[in-house]
């Protein structure tokens, strides 16, 4: 794990640099099993960073929230650099908007940690019912110690840590200025075993699952609004002119809605798992992205978020993609 005084200790000397405007990372919170994000703008306020398996939030979402605000009439766009602390699946998101351009490398330094996995504020709830007090907890690579107001127990990390730090491939970040620890192990491949069980029913359970499970949307776009790669101007479901796709949320309009954000997803998904953590109703969103996910890899030997190189899926041609799916 790292060393959160030299964490707080790098933040700082970044801060006081005049080409940074501000550092992303995290904060305790006001819920127990959840730290919080934040975003600081001076050297004396790092003594607040933390990073431990409460850091469950993936801060890539705030920089093109911050590098695409709308500068002020007669104000001129601040090009100051913005700094931020990644996990390894925060990388990969950091990675893929690199690839779409969607801000330039150098207006970000990147502070890279090793991340052994994060806590399932659901699965945390189930042990420790709900918590306000603030937690703290320490990760390896068979438990998790969780401190709850001085009371410290010992779980395996399967009945604790999100479905994707069981299944991670990367808890390195692939992406950085600097790595404020050093680097783990990986412990687990992903074969996504999930979704081949999910596609081993017939398509009736399957519609009966989706049509369940779309039934609870309150389409409030929390899953949109986390999601580090939904990051355009003007999102098509909300747009009116034309109008993709009505808001009302009858089962109709939410299928059209899920499958419209999964397919704009196909290709850029880098399985940070957020949309599912945040929805208030419990859609297991990432069910649709992995599967996505699954099909991009095999049938085009694409996988993104891995390399600031790369061309987006959909820009790219390659002579020798496997074509086993094309009739």
């Amino acid at each position: 794990m790292v060393d959160e005084s030299k964490l707080r200790e790098k933040a700082a000397e970044v801060l006081a640099r005049e080409d940074v405007r501000r550092l992303i990372g995290w904060k305790r919170g006001t819920y127990g099993f959840e730290a919080a994000p934040c975003v600081i703008k001076d050297a004396s306020e790092a003594e607040a960073l933390i990073f431990d398996p409460t850091c469950v939030q993936n801060p890539a979402s705030f920089i093109t929230l911050e590098e695409k605000k709308p500068v002020p009439r007669g104000q001129e766009a601040d090009t100051r650099k913005i700094a931020v602390m990644v996990k390894g699946c925060d990388s990969r998101a950091i990675v893929q908007q690199l690839v779409e351009k969607a801000y330039d490398r150098d207006h970000v330094i990147v502070l890279g940690i090793p991340c052994l996995g994060v806590i399932d504020r659901r699965k945390a709830a189930a042990l420790f019912g709900d918590v306000a007090s603030q937690v703290s907890a320490k990760v390896d690579a068979e438990k998790v110690a969780v401190d709850v107001g001085g009371d410290v127990k010992t779980v395996d990390r399967k009945d604790i840590l999100m479905d994707k730090c069981l299944r991670c491939r990367y808890p390195n970040p692939l992406v950085y200025d600097e790595l404020l620890a050093d680097e783990v192990e990986k412990w687990a491949g992903d074969e996504f075993a999930d979704v081949g069980e999910f596609e081993g029913q017939s398509p009736e359970e399957k519609w009966a699952f989706w049509e369940e499970q779309f039934s609870k949307c309150i389409r409030c776009y929390s899953c949109r609004n986390v999601c580090p790669m939904c990051y355009c101007v003007e999102c098509v479901v909300t747009k009116l002119q034309p109008q993709w796709t009505r808001r009302a949320t009858d089962i109709s309009e939410n299928t059209v809605y899920h499958i419209q954000r999964a397919w704009h997803l196909a290709g850029r998904c880098i399985e940070c798992m957020e949309c599912q953590r945040v929805c208030p109703v419990d859609i297991p969103i990432m069910t649709l992205n992995r599967k996505l996910t699954r099909d991009v890899k095999e049938m085009f030997e694409y996988e993104p978020g891995v390399d600031v190189e790369a061309q987006p899926l959909l820009a790219s041609y390659n002579p020798q993609d496997p074509e086993d799916f094309i009739m």
